[in-house]
């Protein structure tokens, strides 16, 4: 992860801030879900999926807007049939190719990972670089490099065998982490309260996006 003195300061600063507030805890306690409560006749239900995550912006007194009650929410079980373990939801607030620059809220339910993935260049656009600021719960992101100690035991069973991200940090509301470099595989997994993650991005183009488990499909 590619974090520099003033992000860490800033880091130093804003764990201050949780401890002594409680910025970005619920108010409400978080659902527990079994991961059958998200399929019916074998096959995903997403609507199931979308009222676990407007449950837990409730809980955490986000908004919920318009938008995120259209078709421009999304949520994916990414075709493992694990969504309490791999899955997410989110929102593309803008994607724009022109100048380059994307928005994106990224949603997880207690425990729930993105599975491990990276941006390749593609014929319309350079490899994404991107980063990820916790609004409510917190994250640890993995990337690239050495491993952190004791990581195996973190890494969800699904990706145990395929994982290549294993440097681990832990991120708190306030906090900025970035992705070390382009092309580089990474992942994030939410705490025992859920998550919902800012992301700060170059353009995201969906073909250059390459996933390290050989089952995970959108």
């Amino acid at each position: 992860m590619n974090i520099g003195r003033r992000h860490m300061m800033a880091g130093m600063a804003a764990g201050a801030a949780v401890a002594a507030f409680g910025v970005g805890q619920t108010t409400a306690a978080i659902k527990k879900y079994k991961n059958e409560d998200f399929y019916k006749d074998g096959k995903f239900n997403a609507e199931a999926a979308k009222e676990a995550y407007y449950e837990m912006m409730k809980a955490f007194n986000y908004p919920i807007v318009d938008r995120l009650r259209s078709a421009d929410f999304w949520t994916l079980d990414f075709g493992l049939g694990k969504f309490t373990e791999v899955g997410m939801a989110g929102i593309f607030w803008v994607n724009n190719l022109k100048n380059n620059y994307f928005g994106h809220e990224i949603y997880l339910l207690p425990g729930q990972m993105i599975p491990e993935h990276k941006h390749v260049k593609t014929a319309d656009a350079g490899p994404k670089l991107e980063a990820w600021q916790p609004r409510h719960g917190y994250i640890h992101i993995y990337g690239e490099g050495t491993p952190t100690p004791g990581v195996e035991e973190r890494i969800p069973p699904s990706h145990r065998e395929c994982c290549q991200a294993r440097v681990e940090k832990k991120l708190l509301p306030g906090e900025v982490g970035e992705l070390a470099g382009a092309e580089q595989w990474h992942w994030m997994k939410a705490g025992p309260e859920g998550a919902i993650v800012t992301e700060y991005a170059t353009y995201h183009d969906g073909t250059g996006l390459r996933f390290s488990h050989p089952q995970v499909k959108m």
